[in-house]
């Protein structure tokens, strides 16, 4: 498989919640190419199927119909169990409370996936750690707990953490919900680099236009279409 095929892709996806009069069709037959190495928003208004879409694209929710494939491999072939594995080993998360524990260091914190997984932290782990803290800029902030970290910086904690897998997609859902708009810039910045420096497929939920602006593709949505 060439590396021009995408990194991530859905075809034909629906997705219905509830039955009969109560039927909600959050999603209504999307197709989407997530290009490697690219940074893509998906936009749209409260409602229009966005974070549905990025479930999906994630493996935390099943479509009702339509096929989703993320590094060649079809979601839907995939039991829990080894849908579990795989979204540990390809997928990386960055959420908009950070998610960190407060009891462990930011180099603790940045580990942990691999701790989960079972992997050692040897000298190579401890050297990806160093490289991704220098392209995030918290090389200096490794010992700290996330209590003694500012916003942005426990920002760039998590997406570290989320990148020490070497994911294959790397999503973001409002990222800079809780941020300033200064500390927000910077948090974009740093996924933007993610994409360009690191090869790193990033997606972007937003409901923010100045959020998308960063984004190298933006797809917009609206009642559970790409429109």
């Amino acid at each position: 498989m060439g590396d021009s095929s995408p990194a991530a892709a859905a075809r034909g996806l629906t997705k219905t919640y509830g039955r009969g009069d109560a039927q909600v069709h959050a999603l209504c037959g999307v197709d989407l190419d997530l290009p490697r190495g690219r940074f893509t928003a998906i936009m749209g208004p409260s409602g229009s199927g966005k974070s549905t879409l990025m479930h999906c694209l994630a493996g935390l929710d099943q479509p009702s119909g339509g096929t989703v494939t993320v590094a060649g491999t079809d979601l839907g072939s995939l039991g829990d169990d080894a849908l579990t594995v795989f979204r540990r080993e390809h997928v990386g998360f960055v959420f908009q409370s950070f998610n960190l524990l407060p009891m462990l260091t930011a180099a603790e914190n940045i580990v942990l996936p691999l701790e989960l997984g079972g992997r050692r932290v040897d000298d190579a782990v401890r050297k990806r750690v160093r490289t991704l803290a220098d392209a995030l800029g918290v090389a200096d902030r490794l010992g700290h707990r996330p209590a003694e970290l500012s916003g942005g910086q426990q920002q760039r904690i998590a997406i570290a953490r989320a990148l020490i897998t070497e994911p294959v997609l790397l999503f973001a859902d409002e990222p800079t919900g809780n941020l300033d708009s200064a500390t927000s810039a910077e948090v974009l910045r740093q996924l933007r680099r993610s994409a360009r420096e690191l090869g790193q497929t990033v997606v972007m939920v937003t409901h923010e236009r100045e959020a998308a602006r960063y984004a190298d593709d933006v797809v917009t949505m609206r009642d559970g279409r790409i429109v």
